[in-house]
């Protein structure tokens, strides 16, 4: 079977795999389809992602998609056949934040794809992968497994979202509109804000954002863009970079909230830290998601506008090509890896 291995900077390499066996408590699930993330971007462009850096080669991907195969000994789940999403987190469950009920900061999680510990965590672009059966949710009726792609980093989205506390008649600012900046404008339109203003720096990006629900579109690089909000309710900062930080922090209303949801460079990052005091401005952090995984494929399920976030579907023999395509913001938003046709 071919799956998608990441060796090193720019060393990206579609591979044949042995197939898995599920061991006990596993499901083997056959992948779909797997939503080429930023991070996945990073590992390829950069070779880590923030202060994760690869030590050995990994399969990538954590967005992934498919269908239930059969199970290990003693586990049990939705039924061989059954169209599943995989929350592709496994949590410890005994350290302080599990027993905190904020599972999504375990010191000591497995992620799908991930160099965050060592050996790293393989991930899920491959034909068939092999999970922990609990990380199996079925798809809601009338959700098709394309859409249901999005699931994972909706659920980011939400995530940001509900870090922002009340947002339901607020305005809220997304610096970002690359995929999670657009996950996130849908989410807090889902949690009724008022107005949602978005901004970036290709025109391309933002049109996207307008099919998520933006109501507004700024141009970062535009200060005279009549679309800046003097100030906003919240701010939440998706495009992972210190400017847009900083472009949060001056247009949040005095003792509003920002949430830094986009992965920063690794190191430090400049910003008009004087306003956190002076504005008594909140400064949330929003690292993954938990329980919000189930809320996303309810969403996806009622709302086909988010098909319109899917800009291309790249058989995974042509990974390379799918991941250059990812990295253009000017000609895509999310990028799926099809998984139909590998042996």
């Amino acid at each position: 079977m071919l799956g998608c291995v990441i060796h090193g900077q720019g060393d990206l390499r579609v591979a044949e795999l042995p197939v898995p066996a599920p061991g006990p408590g596993q499901a083997l699930v056959a992948v779909r389809y797997g939503g080429v993330c930023g991070s996945d971007l990073h590992y390829w462009r950069h070779g880590g992602v923030g202060d994760f850096r690869l030590r050995e080669p990994m399969v990538l991907g954590h967005e992934v998609v498919g269908t239930v195969v059969g199970y290990g000994a003693g586990a049990s789940g939705p039924a061989p056949g059954t169209a599943v999403a995989v929350h592709p987190a496994t949590p410890c469950g005994v350290c302080p934040e599990c027993s905190d009920g904020r599972r999504n900061i375990c010191r000591d999680t497995r992620y799908l794809g991930s160099a965050a510990r060592f050996p790293h965590v393989q991930g899920g672009f491959a034909a068939q992968v092999v999970v922990p059966c609990e990380q199996l949710r079925a798809l809601p009726d009338g959700l098709e497994l394309r859409r249901a792609a999005l699931a994972e980093p909706l659920s980011v989205a939400l995530h940001a979202v509900r870090r922002a506390g009340e947002v339901a008649g607020r305005h809220v600012l997304v610096t970002g509109a690359g995929p999670i900046g657009c996950l996130v404008v849908a989410a807090a339109r889902a949690a009724g804000a008022a107005e949602v203003t978005v901004t970036d720096l290709l025109p391309e990006a933002l049109e996207y954002a307008r099919i998520a629900g933006a109501g507004t579109l700024v141009r970062a690089d535009d200060p005279d863009d009549p679309g800046w909000p003097s100030e906003v309710d919240v701010a939440i900062e998706a495009s992972g970079v210190a400017a847009g930080l900083d472009t949060c922090l001056r247009r949040v209303r005095r003792g509003g909230v920002v949430v830094q949801l986009g992965m920063l460079p690794a190191g430090h990052s400049p910003f008009a830290g004087n306003l956190v005091v002076s504005r008594e401005i909140e400064l949330r952090g929003a690292f993954r998601f938990d329980g919000e995984f189930d809320q996303a494929l309810e969403l996806l399920a009622v709302e086909s506008a988010f098909d319109g976030l899917v800009s291309a579907v790249v058989p995974v023999a042509d990974a390379e090509s799918a991941f250059a395509l990812a990295a253009d913001r000017s000609r895509s938003c999310k990028v799926l890896l099809d998984f139909a046709q590998s042996p």
